[in-house]
């Protein structure tokens, strides 16, 4: 498939999919999401088997002996309907780029960034909220954000050297005491009533994740007394007086913008794979979740802002701040030369900057420009796409996600980098809860996929020849 043939596809899938409801959500602004996905789902269903009936027995493309031996990479495998990744446009949710996200998608009152609330709305819909529905959101996640008090006594009891996204994981395991889901299966359900009780389960989980990462913070980093979430409040402004910081409304602004991009990254990342394959297990959606979580805390998936930020110190230590280019270049060519490569730099997928890097750029433009570390990142912006090139290091020599989040989280004194995932891990919470609302809804089967051996692999091209 051409890169052009692909884009129009990913264009094209939400308005194929919902282009009945769009029109329909204008004449029906206090619908609750709920609702809204009651009337969608049995839409949708008639859409699957429609492309299913027209395009199940087409080939997709070839499958490499390579890419089994490379992780998969590149392998077509999975349907994820909250995000496509285009290797020249970026990542889209639900069809909609960043910018564009960030300014259909509404806003706090006096708030410039586009709340997780509304983007939540979109990534399950298609569709663009209303202020009233997504206002209608963060009063239903306020009002479901307590977590038990065993789990409370679970995180109270953990060591503060137990890593933060072990406590995280094993608090939202936890919360699958109280499963929706699981009572329901337990109960008999219907197949077709799964998405129900996932929808419920999925809705608590982003609600609490505020509280739990709140308490992890106050227990390992010593802040004193968790403060209540408080219910006439956003979602991010909760995250961010639960961690101590909600007196500073660009930090407030940051966190909307930061779990806005850091949502979802299409379904073919570790943490979003893992949550879909163990959902389809019926495992609940806090199991499916801690399971991302476990995946999400290995180092080559949420620990590039780290590496990124501790880099960038280190070349602060040694060159100084306020440092020439040509000190910059030389630094750069000698982390090459030392065998490293240059974090924050590269992607999988994306053959251009990552737009998640721009907005992160803009914000810092708007609110901390003369930050030294920013200053830097701007700088090495300048500098690492060429010297990458003319070392014939990588694909993409452009920036990603990871090269600027650190810097922002820092200037404002959230230091505490063993905790950066953390936050990553509310994020990814929003795109995999989508998902796993619409596989269960769509009645996705459990993930099965064909291994062989490499004995297996050598006797059946020996066959051939």
């Amino acid at each position: 498939m051409s890169a052009t043939a692909f884009r129009s596809l990913t264009r094209q899938t939400p308005r194929l999919a919902f282009g009945r409801s769009l029109r329909f959500a204008s004449t029906s602004k206090q619908q609750t999401l709920k609702e809204r996905l009651t009337e969608l789902i049995p839409v949708e269903l008639e859409h699957v088997k429609a492309a299913r009936v027209e395009h199940g027995k087409k080939a997709f493309g070839p499958v490499l002996v390579d890419q089994l031996y490379g992780g998969m990479r590149g392998l077509p495998a999975l349907i994820w309907e909250g995000s496509v990744l285009d290797p020249e446009e970026g990542i889209r949710f639900r069809g909609k780029s960043i910018p564009e996200c960030q300014e259909l998608l509404p806003k706090a009152p006096g708030g410039n960034e586009p709340l997780p609330e509304a983007l939540f709305w979109l990534l399950v819909t298609g569709e663009i909220p209303t202020q009233e529905q997504v206002t209608a959101l963060s009063k239903d996640w306020a009002a479901r954000a307590t977590i038990p008090e065993f789990v409370e006594e679970l995180l109270d009891r953990c060591p503060p050297t137990l890593h933060p996204m072990s406590q995280f994981s094993l608090a939202v395991t936890a919360l699958n005491h109280d499963s929706s889901f699981a009572k329901a299966y337990q109960q008999g359900i219907s197949k077709k009533d799964y998405w129900g009780p996932v929808f419920e389960d999925c809705m608590d989980l982003i609600a609490k994740l505020p509280n739990i990462a709140g308490r992890i913070f106050h227990n390992v980093y010593g802040q004193g007394k968790l403060p209540a979430i408080d219910a006439n409040k956003d979602y991010s402004w909760n995250l961010a007086t639960l961690l101590g910081f909600s007196e500073n409304p660009a930090f407030v602004e940051l966190m909307r913008l930061y779990i806005t991009i850091h949502s979802d990254h299409e379904g073919g990342n570790v943490s979003a794979h893992t949550g879909k394959l163990v959902g389809s297990a019926l495992s609940d959606p806090f199991l499916a979740f801690a399971a991302s979580l476990n995946g999400l805390a290995g180092p080559l998936h949420g620990l590039a802002n780290q590496e990124v930020l501790i880099w960038l110190r280190r070349m602060q230590s040694k060159i100084g701040e306020n440092a020439s280019d040509e000190a910059v270049r030389e630094y750069v060519w000698s982390t090459l030369k030392g065998g490293q490569v240059v974090p924050g730099y590269g992607h999988a997928v994306l053959r251009k900057t990552d737009p998640r890097y721009t907005a992160q750029r803009e914000f810092a433009l708007k609110h901390l420009p003369h930050d030294p570390l920013f200053k830097l990142v701007g700088q090495i912006y300048n500098i690492v796409p060429d010297i990458l090139l003319e070392a014939g290091k990588a694909k993409n020599p452009w920036p990603n996600v990871d090269a600027h989040s650190g810097v922002l989280l820092t200037h404002y004194g959230l230091n505490q980098m063993n905790f950066y995932t953390v936050l990553f891990g509310v994020s990814r919470a929003f795109g995999v809860a989508a998902q796993l609302i619409w596989d269960r809804a769509l009645g996705a089967p459990l993930e099965r996929p064909k291994s062989y051996s490499t004995g297996a692999i050598e006797k059946m091209f020996k066959d051939k020849n």
